[in-house]
């Protein structure tokens, strides 16, 4: 079983490249290629927020390229990247074609694509057979992930889309593509009022689920933490894995576990997802 982990918030501290060398050296197989500065949301403004990133330039190719070279120089490889969100911005979406291409060009072969929380899974269907073509030329999966949205209410989440077991399924059987798979974040699957679990969710995808989003959380919020650090059952859900015979890559999202560092130290925090990944996938493989 081989790891990996995204490469946004160590980029944050110290850039991409720096990211990937680290993430190298701390012990981790691959890099997931964080993509949100592409074209970054301004949520209060609802627009797309001018930025002097090299991915949101003319020279976006070159950078992917660039990337690649630094991850093949330290031994690693890129297994999977995530686009920019929320789709239901139309810049948004004029972007998502470069994404699946810088994919690609860093070696990737799965694009994680969020759908639109608040469409049925035949509207998002449509944003993704539009998109197929383009990334089967390409040689990368598209893979959709399920969402959440907060009820402040009732405090927890309410329905989004591929929330649960029937919205995920039916967002799959809509595209029926062998190029369009699942990502299940774990921590996603496990906030309350959801009314499902992760171990739910794997069981259900079976062998359409294609990659992972793995952090840890207090079974309530979007907590984003290192693996047993916080509430979820880790050996239920390594046990699920491979009751179904995953083979992807154990990919983590635990972002939050390096807000607390600074580019100093960043590497002691990185060190410690790689071990935590390196401790789930040694489980998966004693199973």
């Amino acid at each position: 079983m081989k790891t990996s982990t995204e490469i946004a918030s160590a980029a944050k501290h110290i850039g991409e490249e720096r990211a990937i060398e680290l993430i190298a050296k701390a012990g981790f197989d691959a890099w997931d290629f964080s993509m949100f500065e592409m074209a970054r949301f301004d949520y209060k403004n609802r627009c797309i927020i001018e930025s002097s990133h090299p991915l949101s330039g003319a020279g976006y190719a070159d950078f992917a390229k660039r990337l690649a070279r630094i991850g093949h120089d330290f031994g690693i490889e890129c297994n999977q990247s995530h686009a920019p969100f929320p789709v239901y911005c139309k810049e948004i979406r004029s972007y998502l074609k470069r994404a699946i291409e810088c994919t690609a060009i860093a070696g990737g072969k799965i694009c994680v694509i969020h759908p639109d929380n608040n469409k049925s899974h035949e509207e998002n269907a449509e944003m993704f057979l539009e998109l197929l073509p383009f990334a089967k030329e390409c040689g990368v999966k598209i893979a959709t992930e399920n969402m959440w949205n907060w009820d402040f209410e009732n405090d927890q989440v309410k329905f989004a889309a591929c929330m649960t077991p029937e919205s995920f399924t039916a967002h799959l059987d809509a595209v029926n593509d062998d190029s369009f798979i699942a990502c299940l974040d774990l921590g996603h699957a496990e906030m309350r009022g959801t009314g499902t679990s992760a171990v739910e969710l794997i069981h259900a995808l079976g062998n359409r689920l294609g990659a992972l989003h793995i952090h840890d959380n207090d079974k309530w919020h979007d907590s984003h933490a290192i693996p047993r650090s916080m509430d979820m059952d880790y050996d239920a859900i390594i046990k699920a894995l491979k009751e179904i015979g995953y083979d992807g890559y154990f990919t983590f999202e635990a972002d939050q576990h390096l807000s607390g560092f600074t580019a100093d130290n960043i590497h002691v925090g990185i060190k410690e997802l790689a071990d935590s990944a390196r401790e789930l996938a040694e489980a998966f493989e004693k199973l």
